[in-house]
């Protein structure tokens, strides 16, 4: 109970707790060691130098912390992170065992203090920079996101617990024993690290593997040309450093005013440890219950803009109310919140950049940035407010500045954060770089010869599809001999491209085609002879049409059918009727209706014609047995345009060998016929089968009224005709961008697919949890009949999962763009647990508050395989069968109503009555007949 309450308030998920609980104790010593010995070195500091040396020891910060970041990064190309980390603790460790005995035996001379004072300054940044790094290995980015904010509490509670020991032991045994507990803590951090190692980074070794390879691949660069080459680093450095400034600003004025009304040295010291323990209280209670909700709800580089808004808005009030108290606020928001909701987003603001790049550049911002800035804002203070004699008022003129400038940066890291994610996806799904080049270089006149004379048939009838009318004429030659080309397709791709030319072009050429085996090559030779000559037209037409060749004979009717719709004198003078009339008679005798060429062109024939005496033909023809005859008796039917046709061609969108054939006739009806697609969707007159393909009829005609249309499609019950409207949206928006959507309706539907998604999902785990349940050994036959129904609900939720997903994506490409929604659906789709990782992150930071917190928690259970009931990591929702059933009874499609009736059936449950009978009246009759069988089993 205790350990379930523990990971609901902190949402930490199993197999997590343990790695979150070392990592928090492994930065709780940390700090605690911190606020042991910084307070102690700055006191003896103080004691011995004055308050007026501190500034020149931020400058010899400053100045060290550069010089050790150059050795720093070179150890850290050389060696594993884990020894660098490990020597760094032990060294540290020593150094304070020595200041100790120095206490002991009182040998603090100036360089002494000097040492220990910057020494100190580069524990607090290398320490605490080195924990986040491993932090960063340790932890994806969706898991870092959830629990920075838990492990940053970790550090806020060192700094309450390590403030109050230095405060008791000091007081109690000495400056000398706390500096010696501190170097204890911190040889107790190398266990820690070490397991910490093992329970993760060992055993995975992803990281080991993942730093030699882009090592061995990236260029030779130090941090400094690291960070001044990428945007992301640049403006995070930025960031970090006007940070920093401000801080020392606010402690500096909060410091100045506090000493000014309250001179006395104790009660200052007593009032200062007052507030800064309340500062790191209120820090902690923010970092375990607001830190995580904030960050899901607003995103790392809005949750960022939280501490300078907040500040700035203290600093206002201050110029207008300069007392005490306002400034206790504003240092307390930047106590409370740096250390928080600020500190965890920082931190999770690398996560995009590569590991390796991560782990050079983060310690050089660290160490170096935050020194410079403390450095910078040392001079600031000397020169600027001592040197021109200025009232400590003033700072806050200088925090004010640098806040608008730090405003302006986290608005550009905002860009900076979103491309590198993007990045990553996209070269986690496109490395191929060399058939990219590849692909660009392939519509150049040079590559298109080469394709054209020595390319396979595929490429080369790629390349004539996109060859524009400027680029044919170059490549006149090769075109042309491709006339004689073995493959008709090609024939036939050359004889439509030869219409760009000059009339008469390759006319020899082309009537060499007539004798082709080909029956489609010759239609197209013959067709191009007659609309690219100068020969008189009843010379022309009675050669062919009354060719010895039947072939060429059929070729030239049905050329004449289609010339004769726009000129009905020709179909007079050739007398087209009759003509056609003997065709119908000839191929009806047995011996006819095997020849499948001729009937074929005879149907197109008539469809072209316009002849309704002998639509009749076309009518028979829809039942012929040979499947090309079927596919021009379509063809023909919707040439005619006739509404005597549009049943029948709904019909055969079921049929999947003709159902391209099927959609394209329908097309030539016009939008009109969208009219009777939807009232026919509406009354359910309509198979479920044949529904899920109306979208991509309706997509056919581009107009703006197609789109409302599609709307409808997307609420249907059914998730395969929602995909396919989705997905036809995006495709006629694509092609045609003067359409224009609701986006608002968009958004509507994206939510209520998210809703389907979920129901799915909990559909799945509740037959999931039966079936698990459920003994192998010694079952009835019922038993195991039940079990089989299970599974196979549980099969065909699992398509609608996949269908639903593919339906979410397609709606939100129609929101965002379509490129960005594209590589995040493939890397969610991805093998590879990064390329789901930083799709989900990339999802993150694109898509608003409302769509994000309905769909970011379904993609995470994508990720872990949401089918599975044992993954405890997630909350599944186990419904009850009984509700389960009524809900996918009455608001699932066709499908999954048969699924359900078919499991009543087996359950032999009276209960189920109620809820089936409405099914008595359903419009299906298939349907129907199943839900009496199953009343009828019931004995209802």
């Amino acid at each position: 109970m205790l350990k379930r309450l523990y990971k609901r308030a902190f949402d930490i998920r199993d197999g997590e707790i343990t790695i979150s609980f070392f990592m928090q104790l492994y930065i709780f010593l940390v700090i605690t060691v911190l606020l042991i010995v910084k307070p102690t070195v700055n006191a003896l500091f103080l004691s011995a130098l004055g308050a007026e040396r501190l500034p020149y020891g931020y400058l010899m910060v400053a100045v060290v912390a550069v010089l050790s970041s150059y050795f720093y990064t070179t150890a850290l190309k050389k060696y594993s992170f884990k020894k660098i980390a490990t020597l760094t603790l032990i060294t540290f460790s020593l150094f304070f065992v020595i200041l100790s005995i120095a206490l002991h035996y009182r040998f603090l001379e100036q360089w002494v203090l000097y040492f220990y004072y910057v020494l100190i300054s580069l524990f607090a940044v290398i320490v605490t920079s080195q924990f986040w790094i491993l932090a960063n290995m340790v932890y994806n980015a969706r898991e870092a996101k959830r629990l920075f904010g838990f492990i940053g509490a970790g550090a806020i509670a060192g700094g309450i617990f390590g403030g109050y020991l230095t405060t008791f032991i000091s007081s109690n045994f000495g400056n000398k024993i706390s500096i010696l507990i501190a170097a204890i803590f911190i040889i107790a951090c190398i266990p820690i690290l070490s397991h910490i190692w093992k329970l993760r980074l060992k055993e995975l070794s992803v990281y080991a593997r993942r730093k030699k390879l882009h090592e061995k691949s990236s260029p030779d660069k130090n941090a400094f040309q690291l960070i001044i080459k990428s945007n992301h680093l640049l403006f995070l450095a930025l960031i970090i450093g006007v940070s920093v400034v401000v801080a020392k600003l606010v402690d500096f004025q909060f410091s100045d005013f506090a000493h000014r009304a309250i001179p006395d040295s104790d009660e200052l010291a007593s009032f200062l440890g007052f507030w800064f323990s309340s500062f790191n209280v209120i820090a902690l209670l923010i970092q375990l219950f607001v830190t995580n909700k904030v960050l899901s709800y607003l995103g790392v580089t809005s949750t960022m803009l939280i501490l300078p808004l907040g500040i700035a808005l203290g600093c206002l009030l201050f110029l207008t109310v300069p007392e005490l108290w306002v400034l206790i606020i504003i240092k307390g928001l930047d106590g409370s919140f740096k250390q928080s909701i600020n500190k965890a987003a920082a931190e999770l603001s690398i996560l995009p950049i590569p590991y390796p790049i991560k782990n050079q550049a983060k310690s050089f911002i660290d160490i170096v940035v935050d020194s410079v800035a403390t450095g910078l804002a040392g001079c600031l203070l000397i020169f600027v407010i001592k040197g021109m004699e200025l009232d400590t008022t003033y700072v806050t003129i200088l925090i004010l500045f640098f806040l608008f400038i730090w405003l302006i940066l986290i608005y550009k890291l905002r860009d900076a954060y979103f491309e590198s994610f993007r990045s990553n996806l996209q070269s986690l799904l496109y490395n191929d770089a060399s058939s990219r080049r590849k692909l660009q270089k392939e519509g150049t006149i040079t590559s298109a010869r080469k394709i054209l004379q020595n390319g396979s048939e595929e490429e080369i009838l790629t390349l004539l599809n996109r060859l524009s009318n400027a680029r044919l004429k170059p490549l006149r030659p090769q075109i042309l001999s491709l006339l004689h080309h073995e493959s008709p397709k090609i024939q036939i791709a050359i004889l439509e491209q030869l219409y760009f030319y000059q009339e008469n072009t390759a006319l020899e050429k082309v009537k060499t085609l007539l004798v082709s085996d080909n029956d489609e090559v010759v239609y197209r030779a013959l067709q191009y002879l007659l609309h690219h000559t100068k020969i008189a037209d009843d010379t022309l037409f009675n050669s062919y049409l009354n060719h010895p060749n039947q072939k060429i004979s059929s070729a030239a009717l049905l050329c004449l059918a289609e010339d004769s719709r726009s000129n009905s004198k020709l179909a007079q003078k050739f007398e087209l009727r009759n003509r056609i009339r003997n065709q119908i008679d000839s191929l009806s005798t047995p011996e006819g209706l095997k020849n499948v060429q001729d009937t074929s062109e005879l149907l197109l024939t008539i469809g072209n014609s316009g002849i309704k005496d002998y639509y009749y033909f076309i009518s028979v023809h829809f039942n012929n047995k040979n499947t090309k005859v079927i596919k021009s008796a379509i063809k023909a039917a919707g040439i005619t345009t006739d509404p005597l046709f549009i049943g029948h061609l709904l019909q055969f969108l079921d049929d999947k060998k003709v159902r391209k054939v099927a959609i394209k006739s329908l097309s030539m009806y016009g939008p009109e016929i969208n009219k009777t697609i939807l009232r026919l969707d509406t009354e359910e007159l309509l198979s479920t089968e044949v529904r899920r393909y109306l979208p991509k009829v309706v997509a056919t005609f581009k107009t703006q009224s197609s789109v409302g249309i599609l709307y409808k499609f997307l609420s249907s019950k059914d998730v395969i005709t929602r995909r396919r409207a989705s997905k036809s949206i995006k495709k006629l928006l694509l092609e045609n961008p003067i359409l224009s959507i609701d986006k608002r309706k968009i958004t509507r539907h994206i939510l209520r697919e998210s809703t389907y998604y979920q129901t799915t999902i909990n559909a799945i785990a509740t037959f999931n949890d039966l079936i698990n349940k459920s003994t192998i050994h010694n079952i009835t036959h019922n038993q195991q009949d039940l079990l089989v129904a299970r599974e196979s609900i549980v099969s065909l939720l699992r398509n609608q999962l996949d269908a639903s997903l593919e339906s979410i994506f397609a709606l939100l490409s129609l929101r965002y763009n379509q490129e960005d929604i594209s590589a995040a659906y493939y890397g969610l789709k991805s093998d590879t647990a990064e390329a789901k990782i930083n799709a989900i992150e990339f999802l993150d930071n694109l898509l608003h508050i409302k769509l994000k917190s309905k769909i970011l928690p379904l993609l995470e259970f994508n990720i872990i395989d949401a089918t599975r009931t044992d993954t405890a990591s997630y909350e599944l929702e186990i419904i009850p069968e009984n509700d389960i059933i009524k809900i996918l009874l009455n608001k699932r499609s066709k499908p999954m109503k048969v699924a359900m009736l078919h499991l009543i059936k087996i359950k032999n449950d009276k209960q189920y009555i109620p809820v089936i009978s409405y099914l008595k009246k359903h419009k299906d009759p298939k349907l129907r007949s199943l839900a009496l069988h199953v009343l009828e089993t019931l004995g209802s």
